[in-house]
Parts: C-alpha cells; structure tokens; sequence
C-alpha cells in the first residue's frame, strides 16, 4: 500500500567504533545514516541537507559543545522543533537527562542497558507514528 520511505538519520557520537556499529546498523534496517562526531557538525548537516528525519545522540561529543548544547541549539530553530532526538549514551548525569526530557527528547537510552537495534526498532516506531 504505501512505499517504504527511506529515513535519513543524523548521529552524533563521538567513539569511532560504536559510530560505526550505529551507521551499520541502521543501514541494515533501510535507514539513510550521516555520523558526526561534534555538535557543529550536527548542526551544519542539518543546515545542509534536504531532510533529516531523526537524530541519534550522545551527551559527550568532540569538540567544545555537548549533546545537550546541541539539543538547545535545535530546539531554538522552528525548523528542527519537530525532529525526534534519541539520547543514547553511557555518562549524562541524572541532572543532564533531566534536562534533555525537559527540552522535548523522544527518550533517553543509557548505552549498556540497550541493544543498538532495540533502540532502532524504537526510532522506527516513532518515525512510523509520525507519518501516519
């Protein structure tokens, strides 16, 4: 009935290796992955693509900015209020998962209690959701 959309997915995380198991992952299950490792990266990727469905996000990022800076960021620009943002990651303080909840996250996912590809059946969900 209706044609599997392609969902592009921005992901922010700063080590290589579970970057890389994150852009396989979702490449696997259909998704279109762009990964950075710094909040202005994240930024200018969502000033320079076309369509950014979600965004994969750890708090600790490279570069001077954290994940919630970039959340805020987000957040400030119309155009980005309505992107669902997934925290995944080891080492936000309950104060900074507090914060993300209270600026409008999707969920918040601590990295040892989650399997990559539950949290992407979870994305996929929400992405679902929204277009119907």
């Amino acid at each position: 009935m209706n044609e599997k959309r392609k969902w592009t997915v921005l992901i922010l995380e700063d080590e290589r290796q579970l970057a890389k198991a994150v852009r396989e992952a979702f490449t696997q299950r259909g998704f279109n992955p762009i990964v950075v490792a710094t909040a202005e990266e994240g930024i200018r990727e969502l000033e320079n693509q076309p369509h950014i469905d979600v965004v994969w996000l750890d708090h600790y990022l490279l570069g001077a900015a954290s994940g919630l800076d970039f959340v805020v960021q987000m957040r400030g620009r119309p155009e980005w209020k309505s992107i669902p943002i997934f925290v995944v990651s080891n080492t936000a303080s309950t104060t900074n998962i507090h914060s993300y909840l209270e600026l409008g996250v999707s969920n918040y996912y601590t990295k040892a209690d989650y399997d990559i590809n539950q949290i992407i059946n979870d994305i996929g969900y929400v992405l679902e959701k929204k277009v119907s």
